[in-house]
């Protein structure tokens, strides 16, 4: 996090000190429909169990943008204020385990487990290059939080974890009245893989078990901008 809020400090100073005769300043706000895509799976620390998913979330979602634009060039950030879930509902499943005791008994023991994740913290730090007039193409770094609230019966916890990512896209950008602009965007967003190892191995397992990721995530935008 303190990588970030360097990169974030370095990029304020900037879009306030080169403003020139040739450059203009931007801020505005976004609204966004975004397509969520994971998919994952949960392998069991003996490496012989394993469980996959994948989920499909579509959601809304807004943020406020600042950027400086130069020479047709513009570096750019962008802010989601809030959090989003990575799935719909929270993910639920009943494990019934069985074992024998000392007497030869066969005993059951059943564990509710319930997961779920959230993102928030969301910054992309982009550039936009004016291909002809009124139209964009776009590149950009990601960086956000990713915050487990999982309630396993077997008492583990994943935490949570750092995503990085990068969003390529294009759009289509005018002014609707003095100083003020409107675009329409979309962009596509591929975050790394997660790899999370659980802080407790289940009853005779030697190793904690493993949940691996992957995020991508489609938006389409709609923004409303004032320029100086």
């Amino acid at each position: 996090m303190k990588k970030l809020q360097t990169l974030i400090a370095a990029f304020l100073l900037s879009l306030f000190g080169a403003t020139t005769a040739h450059s203009e300043m931007a801020f505005g706000v976004t609204g966004a429909y975004a397509l969520l895509d994971a998919s994952g799976s949960e392998t069991e620390g003996n490496g012989k169990e394993k469980t996959s998913t994948e989920i499909d979330h579509n959601f809304g979602v807004a943020s406020i943008f600042a950027e400086y634009t130069f020479s047709g060039v513009t570096f750019g950030l962008d802010y989601i204020p809030g959090s989003a879930d990575v799935s719909e509902n929270v993910k639920s499943r009943t494990d019934v385990e069985t074992s024998v005791t000392d007497t030869a008994a066969e005993t059951t023991t059943s564990r509710s487990q319930k997961a779920q994740a959230e993102i928030d913290q969301h910054f992309t730090f982009y550039a936009t290059y004016e291909l002809t007039p009124g139209f964009y193409v776009k590149a950009g770094y990601v960086n956000a939080d990713l915050t487990t609230t999982e309630s396993l019966g077997t008492g583990s916890k994943y935490g949570n974890e750092t995503l990085d990512g990068y969003t390529l896209g294009f759009g289509v950008q005018g002014d609707v009245a003095a100083n003020t602009f409107m675009r329409g965007e979309y962009t596509y967003t591929d975050y790394d893989d997660i790899s999370l190892r659980s802080s407790v191995a289940r009853s005779g397992v030697t190793s904690n078990n493993l949940i691996e990721a992957d995020l991508d995530v489609s938006q389409f935008k709609v923004s409303l901008g004032y320029k100086f």
